[in-house]
């Protein structure tokens, strides 16, 4: 982060004070001091909290005191005048100047960022205290492939607990716009972890589990929390930055908003709100041509022109896909939003080895990453590989089970049993697809087939009329388009009782 304030700018990546670009040379100690005192945005810092920061520890007023001179000397002030930074005798210091933090080069601009604090706990003794030691390095280690998100080090947020100020004080101290806190309890043998996600400025829980297993299975606990975790982030961290955003004109958000504002039309899958997703994807990029994300953003939205036919020309729309996803991996080749994007290119294109190579990719630097695990249930799918697919699609619902694609998952199932010898489960699935909020046309004529195959006629000329509210010139071609079933049997049968619903 790079603060500005004055004529001065403090770079928290270069460890480096400038005055009007020029640097000034200061010791480490005094940098942590000023530091502080810009992250606390005019906030009185007490000296404790300097000492805790700063020394790690308990440290003489007299050091303090000479550190805040050298802040002052470095930044043209003095003690007589306090112009930048003012003493409150007995309590702390604070600064006088308004104070604005700008993201460093590479991170887009409003990008939040996560501390995880010391759990709480309950009935440990201390000889397994270590425990919730080893539960923070599981879930520090698995944040770190989370590309769109700033973690706090450990170092610096395991110096706080709730009771210290309040958890809205220690995400102001921390710079973190989230918190991870939680408490450990052990009862008899039987170990449970309640993790919260909470949204430090209002203290306001997103997110919150309680999650129990025998110390014997202490391992396979570590991964469960692990992955709800990363899973809840991905999905409330993303409403939560696009509902603070919605209500306030594009023109005035930032990168990482206009981003999140995207997500969330994205995910109506309409074709109008498509279209609005790309215009906040593509502000987000102008504001900062260097934000992945964004990139694969446009990636995802291009997709949807193609693969949904919102536009004249798919072919356009699906090469625009291609190069929008291979832009965000230029720009990070280890994000996994941009590997997925990649692989849906391919699979527009039928390359469907190719499209399940990027797809494993980005499940490899992402092991949590429930869309890319649905998406390789889908491609399973159409090369008829159903244990394949029926493993993507377990995974996928265990790791995100109110995912925005839930539609797609329960759809991919049906499609998958339909390949099988028993329409009426593929039925049964299908109808909970359609369903499913923002569910589009072409699920819905998984169910009409699905159903028809099983031989409920009158459920499957429902979905039918359905469809044809949904998309008018829905036909096999689109359907076959969008999946491309490679086994010739599955592929007739389902033609063959589309054709029968109209559908020819």
């Amino acid at each position: 982060m790079i603060y500005r304030f004055g004529d001065h700018q403090l770079d928290d990546q270069r460890f480096e004070l400038r005055r009007k670009d020029t640097p000034i040379p200061v010791e480490p100690q005094v940098f942590l001091v000023l530091r502080e005192l810009l992250r606390a945005g005019g906030r009185l810092v007490g000296k404790d909290e300097l000492a805790d920061v700063v020394w790690g520890g308990a440290v003489s007023d007299a050091s303090i005191a000479s550190r805040i001179r050298a802040a002052r000397a470095a930044l043209g002030d003095d003690g007589e005048r306090q112009a930048v930074i003012r003493t409150v005798h007995g309590r702390g210091f604070r600064l006088m100047q308004p104070v604005s933090a700008v993201p460093q080069a590479g991170a887009a601009p409003g990008a939040p960022s996560l501390a995880v604090l010391p759990f709480g706990t309950a009935g440990l003794p201390p000889d397994r205290a270590i425990l919730t030691e080893a539960l923070a390095h599981e879930i520090l280690r698995a944040l770190s492939r989370l590309r769109w998100l700033t973690v706090i080090a450990r170092g610096s947020s395991f110096r706080f607990g709730r009771a210290d100020g309040g958890l809205s004080a220690i995400g102001a101290r921390l710079g973190a716009r989230y918190l991870l806190t939680g408490t450990v309890e052990l009862s008899g043998d039987i170990l449970t972890v309640s993790p919260e996600l909470v949204e430090a400025e209002g203290a306001r829980i997103l997110w919150a589990d309680r999650l129990s297993a025998p110390l014997d299975r202490l391992a396979e606990l570590q991964a469960t929390i692990v992955a709800a975790l990363c899973t809840a982030l991905e999905l409330h961290v993303p409403l939560n930055e696009a509902h603070l955003a919605e209500g306030r004109d594009i023109e005035s958000l930032d990168a990482w908003a206009s981003y999140h504002l995207g997500l969330r039309q994205m995910f109506h899958f309409t074709a109008e709100g498509n279209r609005r997703a790309a215009e906040c994807f593509g502000q987000a990029i102008r504001l900062d041509p260097g934000f992945a994300r964004a990139h694969a953003g446009l990636s995802f939205t291009s997709f949807q022109d193609a693969f949904l036919r919102y536009g004249p020309d798919r072919d356009r729309a699906a090469c625009a896909a291609r190069a929008h996803a291979e832009r965000s991996l230029e720009l990070d080749p280890l994000d996994p939003f941009g590997a997925f994007t990649l692989g849906r290119s391919y699979w527009l294109t039928d390359q469907i080895d190719v499209a399940s190579g990027w797809l494993a990719r980005a499940t490899d630097l992402n092991p949590n990453y429930a869309q890319g695990f649905y998406c390789k249930g889908i491609l399973a799918t159409i090369l008829a590989r159903r244990d394949q697919a029926e493993e993507g699609v377990d995974r996928a619902l265990r790791l995100s089970p109110l995912d925005p694609l839930l539609y797609g998952m329960f759809g991919t199932r049906a499609l998958s049993l339909l390949q099988g010898d028993d329409p009426a489960c593929a039925a049964d699935w299908g109808d909970r697809a359609a369903s499913a909020p923002h569910a589009h046309f072409l699920i819905g004529m998984i169910a009409m087939a699905a159903n028809g195959l099983a031989g409920r006629t009158g459920q499957a000329e429902s979905w039918g009329r359905h469809v044809r509210v949904l998309r008018p010139d829905a036909s096999r071609e689109l359907f076959f388009t969008a999946f491309p079933l490679r086994d010739d049997g599955a592929r007739q049968r389902i033609g063959a009782e589309l054709a029968r619903r109209g559908f020819a």
